[in-house]
């Protein structure tokens, strides 16, 4: 096991033991937002955006640790992050200039990697992370991040996010 695979194991474990106590959602997110950046120096913005209750079609950011965003409401027709939801998959872009769908928001990213969190059979939101290295991120980084995606969303299920 490599440096960053031992650190990915080490934050979903801690995750899996929070997400059994936890009171909320935003508990769990403002754990991850703080423990990854500190944990893994190239995640230069790590950030939630969740879908508004009100409207499926809008993405809404949630708790973030790194530079300010004007991007605090996304339609999920929009940008890297809305194609994460349209598509209900992963996506990992190595030059985020050299993608059109890319929502410019700081000028140092220059990867991102967007991970649906799913509750109930559909996506409710996704974790963003922005690195100011090209193609920061692999399938490690894929792998961990969909974990911790599916203990958010396995949360959820089994607590307040079940009710809607």
């Amino acid at each position: 096991m490599g440096m960053s695979e031992t650190v990915f194991a080490g934050i979903v474990a801690e995750l899996r033991e929070r997400a059994a106590r936890a009171e909320g959602l935003t508990e769990l997110q403002e754990f991850l937002v703080r423990e990854i950046p500190e944990r893994l120096p190239y995640y230069n913005w790590t950030g939630f955006y969740m879908l508004d209750p009100a409207d499926d079609q809008m993405l809404v950011l949630g708790p973030y640790n790194g530079a300010a965003t004007e991007h605090v409401r996304i339609p999920v027709t929009e940008g890297i992050c809305g194609a994460a939801v349209a598509e209900d998959a992963t996506v990992i872009v190595d030059d985020v200039r050299a993608d059109p769908r890319y929502l410019a928001c700081s000028i140092e990213t220059k990867s991102e990697i967007v991970v649906p969190i799913r509750a109930g059979g559909r996506v409710v939101g996704e974790i963003d992370i922005d690195s100011h290295d090209a193609a920061a991120f692999g399938d490690g980084d894929r792998v961990f991040l969909e974990e911790c995606a599916g203990v958010l969303g396995g949360f959820l299920e089994r607590g307040q996010g079940a009710s809607k």
